[in-house]
């Protein structure tokens, strides 16, 4: 389905000066406990900081953020990738090389509700992976038929690690999931247009 959405990308300091509203993005998408949210704006701020960071929104006509996704690259010292190269080292030390050497670490992809099921989710994969020069993408997502997860495997992601729990979160399983880059287009919605600066102005 065609949207009237843009996408524009986001530097390091335009994505922090832009967090009040991509925090919107994310409760509304997420649904987290109140008492989270201020960890994970800080959470956030930092990852703006790691080497590699891409971030890029997705923006309407009136121009208000309906959707972002960032990433950045992985390495050791990252506690994502640290705790998760861990548990797949344990198991099978041949996959944490396979995908975990050069890895492209997709943090976070959110879609308002009201926006969700038009492509937009897809379109910002897209547009953070495409120019990346490192040989895989890596994940995590809630475990399930979600509807996130149907999305990365149209796009190429497969399941590398299931029923995984993080430290803190023993309640939830995660699957972490790998695909090559650059990812699979078929199906993909195109972005129309060049590439914007997203000027937030709260």
């Amino acid at each position: 389905m065609q949207t009237d959405t843009e996408l524009w990308d986001l530097a390091a300091p335009a994505f922090v000066h832009a967090l009040p509203a991509l925090m919107e993005i994310y409760a509304a998408a997420m649904d987290p406990p109140q008492d989270q949210l201020a960890g994970r704006r800080v959470i956030m701020e930092q990852h703006s900081r790691n080497p590699g960071f891409q971030s890029v929104a997705a923006v309407d006509a009136a121009g208000n953020a309906v959707g972002f996704a960032y990433g950045f690259h992985g390495q050791r010292g990252q506690w994502w990738h640290d705790v998760v190269t861990q548990a797949l080292r344990a198991r099978d030390a041949s996959a944490e090389r396979r995908w975990f050497r050069d890895s492209f670490e997709i943090a976070e992809v959110h879609v308002r509700p009201e926006h969700q099921g038009q492509g937009i989710g897809r379109r910002l994969l897209s547009r953070l992976t495409a120019a990346r020069t490192e040989r895989t993408a890596v994940l995590s997502t809630h475990s399930g038929p979600t509807v996130a997860r149907g999305l990365y495997t149209s796009c190429g992601f497969v399941d590398v690690l299931a029923d995984f729990r993080f430290p803190g979160s023993p309640q939830q399983p995660f699957t972490i999931m790998a695909a090559r880059l650059p990812l699979r287009e078929r199906g993909a919605a195109r972005s129309r247009g060049r590439s914007r600066v997203w000027r937030w102005t709260g």
